[in-house]
């Protein structure tokens, strides 16, 4: 029987310099997709996936994120004395139970997921980065639970990329592969295109086994020189399975500019209030 998951990390301490100026106060992790912050598109994500406990690791001049989850009373009491039921619905914050936490110094994914250790304690967990945007139904997160209640153990989202791209994220290694869910031997993180042991890459969602934090514990620094997250579950890979899985949807990397233009309108061109306009309305830049 699989562990069951019903807590989440949420890394949100990068500094978001691609975006800068708009970054200079304002956390990347709230810039709006439409009329959303990306933080809240993973958060709904992970909430619709069965996720009760929503932990954020956050940096400097991130309060506003965390503030974003709670009661606005003020606002919400406006919202109801105007009647609007669909904006007050809009700024409720998600059922469950919110932590955070501040990562004081910029160390990599993995020494963002090891301080919340002590959150997750011996349970298995999901860990979402909002940087990587999804356009699906049911979400990413709901498909990757839906695989481990089969296949237990360490799952990842994962897409294939560019050869020449492999440098830029960390790589599977192999073993079986039958088009939608893939069994790895071994990860590498970052590899040279030329020495990549294939081009099915992992995207920010995970679900992983407590045991990572054994091996995230000894700090061991690589790629980047930062504490690679890969890099630990590699170690594990011997001794607990460990799936990449093939989702159903549409992966924006919200990390750089395109990515971000990208997303907001194929997110606007999704809704019905909006769709038809955006769609006429991009007819004229043709």
């Amino acid at each position: 029987m699989v562990k069951p998951i019903h807590k989440a990390i949420f890394p949100v301490a990068g500094r978001g310099t691609r975006f800068l100026p708009a970054t200079k106060i304002l956390a990347k992790e709230m810039l709006p997709i439409v009329d959303k912050p990306l933080i809240q598109y993973a958060v709904e994500e992970a909430r619709n996936a069965g996720i009760e406990e929503f932990f954020f690791v956050t940096g400097r001049g991130k309060v506003a994120l965390v503030d974003h989850f709670d009661h606005a009373i003020e606002l919400e009491q406006a919202l109801l004395e105007r009647g609007d039921k669909k904006a007050l619905q809009s700024v409720l914050p998600p059922s469950g139970r919110v932590f955070a936490t501040r990562q004081q110094e910029p160390l990599g994914l993995g020494h963002a997921v090891l301080c919340a250790q002590k959150f997750v304690g011996e349970e298995a967990f999901a860990v979402l980065l909002a940087d990587d945007l999804i356009l699906a139904e049911p979400g990413c997160l709901k498909q990757m639970m839906d695989v481990y209640k089969e296949v237990g153990g360490n799952v990842v989202a994962c897409e294939n990329v560019p050869r020449e791209r492999t440098c830029h994220y960390g790589i599977l290694d192999i073993a079986e592969d039958d088009g939608r869910l893939a069994r790895a031997r071994g990860l590498v993180e970052k590899p040279d295109p030329a020495e990549a042991p294939s081009t099915l890459s992992i995207i920010g969602r995970y679900i992983l086994q407590p045991e990572i934090f054994r091996h995230l514990e000894k700090r061991e620094v690589g790629a980047g020189n930062e504490i690679q997250l890969t890099d630990s579950l590699a170690k594990t890979v011997s001794g607990i399975p460990f799936h990449g899985l093939r989702f159903k949807g549409k992966r924006f990397d919200c990390g750089g500019k395109l990515g971000f233009l990208e997303a907001n309108l194929a997110f606007a061109l999704e809704r019905q209030d909006l769709g038809p306009r955006v769609h006429e309305m991009l007819k004229k830049y043709r």
